[in-house]
């Protein structure tokens, strides 16, 4: 794939940091035309891609900071005199979190809007979905027969001792945990939990890959996962356990014939004071459009966003994904009770029975 002027899009990959480092430095608020500055707490490498092939494509440079949640906090406090344009991240929550910070300002550019679903971007613009993930059930093909399954039935007896997730605290459960809320309630979902932690095998650790990892050990025969750790996993030609762990998978997407699987994004928000608002709304253009959306597709194994652009070969061998279209505006506003219900069942501390 090449640009404009006949050059590969991920040509002169930027070193794993971007333009300047994690730390208490930082970059000067002084607007300039030819540079925008994004805060993201997205890994480097499934996003400098994307930020190289705009600079190759506009001449518009790129600072980004890689940091964590705590970025929100980071550009609420510098106020007025943040340097941020944009911030990039990886779920809903943190999303939500900078639009309850009132660091965020609409997007209104008609372009943007017109491309991305509405269930995948804020009601009021102050968010804007840049790819999908799905959070699916991955299974031991050795030892799990059936090749669909429910959300609903991981909390079924028959799945006692069989299951790994990681923290149920962790963002990626919470936004699951709160789809499950907005679909059944409080008291149900409260019910769901507790079965859930009453069928795992051990108590909650680790991130998706080490899911994978405890059922290759045999330490469980299901788990929770986002897809794209799965297609990094069988791409990895670097190192070859993790192609290993994804070869025992099957992949099964949880209520794929009824309402449809959770689905979460990663996004973006233009900050309130963004001092180069102009090059900040040109970006987010830039990764709604078709080319950016196919590199997400491609090197990311994420789905885009945008209507048309093909998934990539490695996705589309695991089968149509079903999406549950519950906005994530809904989802959102059930993470703090999904939060709650974490704690109040105990889920940290792993099964009772």
């Amino acid at each position: 794939m090449t640009n404009k002027r006949g050059r590969p899009l991920c040509a002169g990959f930027l070193p794993v940091f971007g333009a300047f480092a994690i730390g208490l430095g930082g970059i000067a608020a002084d607007a300039q035309a030819d540079e925008v500055n994004v805060y993201t707490t997205r890994q480097p490498d499934l996003i400098q891609p994307l930020f190289d092939a705009f600079t190759e494509e506009t001449g518009i440079a790129v600072n980004a900071l890689f940091g964590g949640e705590e970025l929100v906090e980071r550009i609420r406090a510098e106020g007025a005199n943040s340097p941020a344009d944009l911030l990039v991240t990886v779920d809903i929550g943190t999303l939500q979190r900078a639009i309850d910070a009132g660091i965020s300002q609409p997007v209104t550019h008609a372009p943007v809007l017109e491309r991305v679903p509405e269930h995948l971007r804020d009601a009021d613009g102050n968010w804007v979905g840049l790819s999908a993930r799905a959070r699916i059930v991955i299974a031991a093909r050795e030892r799990v027969e059936q090749d669909t399954i429910t959300y609903e039935e991981l909390a079924d007896p028959e799945w006692r001792g069989r299951i790994c997730t990681r923290p149920g605290q962790h963002n990626y459960n919470i936004a699951l945990f709160a789809s499950m809320i907005a679909h059944h309630g409080e008291d149900y979902a409260e019910e769901w939990l507790a079965g859930l932690r009453d069928n795992l095998a051990m108590n909650p650790s680790g991130n998706d890959r080490g899911q994978a990892r405890n059922i290759h050990a045999g330490a469980c025969d299901i788990a929770i996962m986002n897809t794209y750790y799965m297609g990094l996993m069988e791409t990895n030609e670097e190192e070859p356990e993790q192609q290993e762990w994804a070869a025992g998978l099957k992949l099964l997407f949880p209520n794929g014939e009824d309402r449809g699987t959770h689905v979460n994004v990663s996004g973006v928000i233009l900050a309130r004071h963004a001092p180069n608002e102009e090059a900040a709304v040109q970006l987010i253009e830039f990764l709604t459009s078709d080319q950016a959306q196919a590199i997400y597709a491609e090197i990311n194994h994420e789905y885009p966003v945008v209507e048309g652009v093909p998934v990539s070969d490695t996705v589309a061998a695991w089968g149509e994904l079903r999406v549950d279209e519950l906005p994530l505006s809904t989802i959102a506003e059930n993470r703090a009770t999904a939060s709650e219900l974490v704690d109040k069942v105990g889920y940290e501390d792993g099964p009772r029975s």
